[in-house]
């Protein structure tokens, strides 16, 4: 694998791992299967991107993807609690619509994709700081934003509200019982997940220049597939490193797909393959501790 990939391969796990952590607060903290993420991680990119052709500073549109995915996921919570729809079915609702919410965006620029090539964005500035290549720039910017984000994720899952969170996610009827406002929490964690899987979003057309309506498609795997590989390697009950395994599980993910990528001789096709590919390193990664732990047993 050549340098070039490798840093690319770092730098698309590093956008994703915003995902990763997004899907752990609303799989593992809330217990709520959410396929909203599909839909809020293109439209963060869509909202970011459209905004910054229109003119806005990259900055203020990269926080207004934060909030529309921030509303997403609350509606996916609305339709779940104020509706008594099925949790799973009210995120594949929301995500439904957010697929044509992402092509009404993007017609506002006349367009059916978004392309960043010409303007300015957050990373615009840096380039070039240091002498360093851009290749190196890229996940550098990503990485820092994403230490920052993982720290205040987990100060506030320690915090009182946090810690109310999790009870929630753990036994509601027993975090009711407590006087917790369960489905208050509910709220804040779906709004809080998708808004970090928005700002990926919005970091991804930051760093890729484009995107399209198919964007988001897989969105759920990959975040699903980086909060397993990073439990698994990380067996651990410190919710910091947990955070943290969140992080390198989408980094070593995007690695060993690159990896995979590079075996193109052996027949793999980089633009039909991907899913494919996915399940088996998730099944992979499942599979391996419990037989290499039978192995050491027998």
């Amino acid at each position: 694998m050549s340098m070039f990939a490798f840093t690319g391969a770092v730098e698309l796990g590093l956008v994703y791992a915003f995902v990763a952590i997004g899907v752990y607060l609303s799989f593992r903290i809330l217990d709520f299967p959410d396929l909203t993420v599909d839909g809020s991680f293109l439209l963060g990119s869509t909202v970011c991107g459209v905004m910054i052709l229109c003119g806005f500073n990259p900055w203020f549109a990269m926080f207004s993807a934060l909030i529309a995915g921030m509303i997403a996921g609350l509606v996916t919570a609305l339709l779940n609690l104020k509706f008594g729809i099925l949790n799973l079915l009210a995120s594949i609702l929301t995500m439904s619509a957010l697929y044509t919410i992402n092509l009404r965006i993007m017609g506002i620029m006349g367009v059916s994709n978004v392309n960043l090539g010409l303007a300015d964005t957050a990373l615009t500035p840096f380039y070039n700081l240091f002498g360093l290549p851009d290749m190196i720039i890229r996940p550098l910017f990503v990485g820092i934003l994403v230490i920052i984000v993982a720290f205040l994720v987990w100060r506030f899952l320690e915090s009182e509200v946090g810690l109310a969170m999790r009870a929630t996610g753990t036994n509601q009827r027993m975090a009711k019982a407590q006087g917790i406002k369960t489905a208050l929490l509910i709220y804040a964690g779906m709004g809080l997940s998708n808004a970090l899987v928005a700002l990926g979003g919005s970091l991804y057309i930051q760093t890729a220049i484009a995107t399209d309506i198919t964007g988001g498609a897989g969105t759920i795997v990959f975040g699903l597939a980086a909060v397993i590989i990073g439990e698994t390697l990380f067996r651990t009950r410190n919710l910091l490193l947990i955070i943290l395994s969140c992080i390198v599980g989408s980094v070593l993910y995007r690695v060993a797909v690159q990896f995979a990528f590079e075996g193109s001789s052996l027949g793999i096709d980089t633009s039909t393959d991907l899913q494919l590919i996915t399940a088996l390193i998730v099944v992979l990664t499942l599979v391996l501790p419990h037989y290499l732990g039978a192995k050491k047993h027998d």
